[in-house]
C-alpha cells in the first residue's frame, strides 16, 4: 500500500512482514557503508533480526497511528527506510531516521522524502517542530538538513558507539511557520 507518493518515481508506504527479505537484502548489501553510521548494522545478522525491527515498527504504528517507519520505494524497487525514529507528542517534535542503500545516493531521493516526512508531520500529525540527528562527519546526511533549511542546533557528544569508537551528532531542527 503506498501512504505518500513523494514523486513520479518515489514513494513511501509503511513497513510490512513482506518487504523482510527486501530490506534484509538491502541491508547485507549496504552493509560496509551503512556500518559507518549505523550501530544496528552487525547485529543484524540474518532476516530474522530485520523481522524483529519489523515487528517493532509495526507495533508503534499501531500505538501512534502516523507514519512510523517507511519503507522507500524508487523506481518500484526497496532502496532504503526512512520515517520517524521517536515521536515526543507532548512537546510535538518528530525526529527523523534514515538510512538509503549507497548506490541510490546522489538522486535526491532521501531530500525528497525527508521533505515529506516533514510535511506529513506540520499538516497531518499536527506537530510543532521536526528534528534529525546525523552523524558529525557523515556529510551526505547532514547536507540534507541544511538543504531544506533546518537549522543546526547543537552537537551531542558521544551520541552513539560504532563498534569501537563513538561518535557525535549534529542536531538539526526546523519549526512549523505559523
Amino acid at each position: 500500500m503506498i501512504l505518500k507518493t513523494v514523486d513520479e518515481r518515489v514513494y513511501l508506504k509503511l513497513i510490512e512482514m513482506k518487504d523482510a527479505e527486501k530490506i534484509f537484502k538491502l541491508t547485507h548489501n549496504s552493509r560496509n557503508y551503512l556500518r559507518k553510521w549505523l550501530p544496528w548494522v552487525d547485529t543484524t545478522t540474518g532476516i530474522e533480526d530485520t523481522k524483529a525491527f519489523i515487528r517493532a515498527c509495526i507495533s508503534k504504528y499501531d500505538e501512534d497511528k502516523h507514519m512510523i517507519m517507511m519503507v522507500i520505494l524508487y523506481k518500484d524497487d526497496v532502496v532504503g527506510v526512512a520515517g520517524y525514529n521517536q515521536i515526543d507528542w507532548l512537546n510535538k517534535t518528530a525526529y527523523i531516521g534514515y538510512w538509503l542503500a549507497e548506490e541510490c545516493q546522489g538522486f535526491g531521493i532521501m531530500t525528497k522524502v525527508v521533505k515529506a516526512l516533514t510535511n506529513y508531520a506540520f499538516t497531518e500529525a499536527e506537530l510543532k517542530k521536526v528534528a534529525i540527528r546525523p552523524a558529525e562527519n557523515n556529510e551526505k546526511s547532514r547536507a540534507i538538513p541544511e538543504r531544506l533549511g533546518f537549522i543546526e542546533e547543537c552537537r551531542v557528544s558521544d551520541a552513539d558507539w560504532i563498534y569501537d569508537h563513538s561518535i557525535d551528532h549534529i542536531v538539526y531542527s526546523v519549526t512549523k511557520k505559523s
